[in-house]
């Protein structure tokens, strides 16, 4: 599409309050196919905001020494992204620093945790009433701080975490399984001495091929998952740390299947922010004395496909509330509420917004969910209580209305008309999705169809996101006929949100299911 195609607005954005009280600060978030976000967070620090429903207590841990001894809060929610109704979650073991994903069925998958958490694996179904089941004894390996992503058969590997130098794969839908775990020795050759690690929370992707791209402190592979074989070493990333407590941010960019017939779909991953290896050292390691080092400023794009490529310094890609400024947002001790993160930020929000914060995108009203919730401090902390702290707990939730839902594009915005789509996929297939009355004419290369894999959002990293462009094979004045993604290695099975985006306004989402 030219740039002349793509409607324009001087619309950037707006926030607005959703909640003033959702109960729990979301460490860890999952937009789910039936319109619920699902957030929890840690069971040892104290108590929540919310009540669990119906009562169940347990002895407390964390929290001030008055707080009663027994925990009878929720620290998990299921919250309704249309009407702001809240509905706690019994959260057994502690999923503090935990990863997860969406199974081929829509349910959330959590893997590991700290404390009783560390080897245990959740799954909620996206049913009314349903709660959290468990196996808190599932896992080969502790995964505290590990990554967990979707492979093409629709299982999960979870590699990684604190002092774990391997990976194991797990199903999507049993909480029953003997997990199969396989050394990895790129991340014990990554993990920084002196306690600095530097390469939890490695950053993962699913490739055409059914490899891995494994990207962790600077350096990455290619992995073959089943095998274990390191198929090549890419090159290293230049500047410093970009996985945890360095706190980078990745993402894969948008795979483009709008070509030609025997075309190679082009992957490339981008890799921002981080730190200086010794940043965790100076910042949390030198007790009293704390110093907090300015951010990595640049980006790294890395073309995949390409058994050449080197890593392309995109400084221009980088953009931060206050690009890289000396300060931290890190556990106990922030000190600046402008940025999110461990120690650099990428976004901000109108109020304090830091350490456990979290976005996702939603369906019906197109906006961005971030900021649900935030906590810097040992337990919640707020001036209800008086609490001494530099930045209270957040449990507020805020919208946030980005430049493309301005009303003055509401004429280039098409309508998904649901009931009379198709939104059960097959692999290469072709689909059908109806669409109500435009403004004008509609022309074919004003539109693209995009299907965006919902992340498990944590700790600033959106595990298992991926957007794919599909193949639109016509337009007509009420119908977009749209070719499938041609494998599980591009899509894996699962629930996807589908857009109809025209002259670069997208649609409301509509979920849409793919399978063998």
């Amino acid at each position: 599409m030219e740039t002349s195609d793509v409607a324009l607005t001087d619309f950037r954005g707006s926030w607005k309050i959703d909640s003033e009280n959702a109960g729990v600060s979301a460490m860890h978030v999952q937009l789910m196919p039936n319109n619920k976000a699902v957030w929890f967070d840690s069971t040892s620090n104290g108590l929540s905001e919310i009540q669990n429903n119906p009562p169940l207590c347990k002895p407390r841990f964390g929290g001030r020494d008055t707080d009663p001894p027994e925990d009878c809060t929720a620290h998990g929610v299921e919250y309704d992204i249309e009407t702001a109704e809240v509905r706690p979650l019994k959260v057994g073991s502690s999923p503090w620093c935990s990863c997860g994903g969406l199974g081929q069925n829509g349910n959330l998958v959590s893997t590991g945790g700290d404390k009783d958490g560390f080897r245990a694996v959740r799954n909620l179904h996206p049913c009314p009433n349903c709660d959290l089941e468990e196996n808190p004894r599932a896992l080969f390996a502790n995964r505290w701080y590990a990554t967990q992503h979707t492979l093409e058969d629709g299982s999960f590997i979870v590699m990684g975490g604190r002092n774990a130098f391997n990976y194991e794969i797990i199903p999507s839908d049993s909480l029953q399984f003997t997990p199969r775990m396989q050394e990895l020795p790129l991340l014990e050759d990554t993990t920084d001495d002196g306690g600095r690690e530097n390469n939890l929370y490695p950053f993962v992707n699913l490739l055409p091929d059914g490899n891995l791209f494994v990207f962790a402190n600077y350096k990455s592979i290619v992995l073959n998952p089943n095998t274990g074989e390191t198929i090549r070493s890419l090159p290293d990333l230049p500047g410093g740390s970009r996985n945890y407590p360095a706190s980078g941010m990745s993402a894969l960019l948008p795979i483009n299947l709008d070509t030609n017939e025997n075309s190679v779909p082009e992957l490339e991953v981008l890799i921002c922010g981080g730190n200086t290896h010794e940043a965790y050292t100076f910042s949390d390691l030198q007790l009293p004395k704390r110093t907090f080092l300015p951010a990595l400023q640049d980006c790294g794009k890395l073309n995949l496909d390409r058994e050449d490529a080197e890593w392309e310094n995109r400084r221009d890609a980088f953009k931060a509330c206050d690009g890289g400024h000396a300060a931290s947002t890190h556990w106990r001790y922030a000190n600046d509420q402008r940025s999110t993160g461990g120690y650099f930020g990428l976004g901000c929000c109108r109020h304090s917004q830091s350490h456990s914060s979290s976005l996702q995108p939603q369906q019906k009203e197109r906006r961005t969910v971030p900021g649900v919730g935030s906590n810097t401090n040992a337990f919640y902390k707020m001036e209800k209580y008086n609490d001494d702290f530099r930045f209270p707990t957040e449990v507020r939730v805020e919208k946030f209305s980005p430049p493309y839902l301005d009303q003055a594009l509401d004429k280039y915005r098409i309508e998904i008309l649901e009931e009379e789509s198709d939104k059960k996929l097959k692999y290469g297939g072709e689909f059908n999705v109806a669409i109500g009355h435009t403004e004008g004419n509609v022309e074919q290369s004003n539109i693209k169809v995009t299907m965006y894999s919902p992340p498990f959002t944590t700790h600033g990293y959106s595990m298992n996101q991926r957007l794919l462009i599909l193949k639109v094979k016509e337009v007509a004045k009420e119908l977009v006929s749209v070719v499938a993604p041609p494998s599980a290695a591009l899509a894996p099975p699962g629930y996807y949100l589908l857009f109809v985006v025209h002259s670069g306004v997208p649609s409301h989402g509509m979920w849409v299911h793919i399978t063998q």
